[in-house]
């Protein structure tokens, strides 16, 4: 067994500071600096560390590597009056979708819905993040994008479609508002990894090997691809989300867009996004009562044995959120060392640590 790390914590401030001087100092303008640090930090407030500011280093390199225009500004073209398009320039894709969805929200505001597609983009991190801009406005929405390969399509063993997220939200009254952010795989890749730095074995239902034969070895699960959840639908839902995000924008699809880890070529990547007033059916203060009531039903519902509490989706990763704003953010050695080497590439400060555990 590994023994377990030290965790190093920082303040949900600090991390932001930090970000935004190490973005500024490759170029990035403060305003869209700000954002792309608040977009990660969030993730890793919520506890969706594989989408939080150790993502820095690869952004960083792509952007040396030419392909990713750290200066880009993303373009807007209304299409009609409840539907919109932006152009991402190759910038950076949480700008894009900022950009994107508050749009979307000014013409939900006038007309009970807004649509935005968004072409040529990059890896815009955690969808919550765009969930919860939708919320803030009082917004239902919808948030899909597509991704780099890394699942089979049902029945198949070589990667072609991305392990894409599907995400939506809804606001509530007194209870939590309802937050979906899900991938279409079995398992994330990242307990693959997990598992495979601890000697243990996995299910084997999670991944296939290079031959595309299942295995409980993820060595060889990370030679191979990871395996869609429910089989046919999770494949299904990650060939939706390359029709609307992919398709539709006209962005990369099919295989074609760049992990953002592959420094070789930009990404294309293509987001779709919905906003919609929660009141056009019935009163603001009706639809909330009833997103009340959903809560409490669900979280109050009879357990199965073993269970101690039901949890609302997005319930997790808020009390995460309230935790870490609290504690700080746990990272390890390696993943501060990272990211001091990118200030010190730029000439800025290294990030602020505040204890050690």
């Amino acid at each position: 067994m590994e023994p377990p790390k030290e965790k190093l914590y920082v303040n949900a401030d600090d991390a932001k500071t930090f970000v935004q001087a190490v973005l500024r100092g490759n170029g990035v303008q403060p305003d869209h600096a700000a954002i792309v640090a608040d977009c990660l930090v969030q993730a890793d407030l919520r506890g969706v560390d594989s989408h939080g500011i150790n993502r820095i280093p690869s952004y960083m390199e792509r952007i040396r590597q030419g392909v990713l225009d750290a200066k880009a500004t993303p373009t807007l073209t209304q299409v009609t009056p409840v539907v919109a398009q932006v152009d991402g320039k190759n910038g950076f894709g949480f700008v894009a979708a900022h950009m994107g969805m508050a749009r979307a929200i000014e013409m939900a505001r006038e007309y009970g819905i807004g649509m935005v597609s968004v072409k040529h983009s990059n890896h815009f991190g955690m969808s919550a993040w765009v969930v919860q801009q939708a919320l803030d406005a009082g917004m239902m929405s919808l948030v899909f994008t597509n991704s780099s390969p890394a699942l089979p399509v049902w029945g198949g063993r070589s990667k072609l479609m991305g392990v894409s997220p599907l995400a939506c939200g809804a606001p509530a009254g007194k209870e939590k508002p309802f937050i979906l952010d899900m991938a279409p795989s079995v398992a994330a890749r990242g307990k693959i990894y997990k598992a495979a730095r601890r000697g243990e074995k996995i299910p084997l239902d999670w991944a296939l090997d290079a031959e595309g034969k299942q295995t409980d070895d993820p060595n060889k699960a990370l030679e191979g691809v990871m395996l869609p959840m429910g089989g046919p639908k999770g494949s299904a839902l990650a060939i939706m989300m390359d029709v609307f995000s992919g398709v539709l924008s006209g962005s990369a699809f099919a295989g074609h867009v760049t992990n953002p880890y592959d420094p070789s070529k930009p990404a294309d990547v293509g987001h779709f996004l919905v906003a919609l007033k929660p009141d056009l059916f019935m009163s603001l203060d009706e639809f909330k009562e009833r997103m009340d009531y959903l809560y409490r039903r669900v979280v109050g519902s009879d357990k199965m044995a073993g269970v101690d509490r039901i949890y609302y989706p997005g319930e997790i990763e808020e009390l995460t959120r309230e935790e870490r704003l609290k504690t700080g953010i746990p990272y390890v050695e390696a993943e501060i060392q990272a990211l001091d080497k990118e200030a010190e590439r730029v000439g800025v400060d290294k990030i602020v640590v505040s204890r050690r555990v």
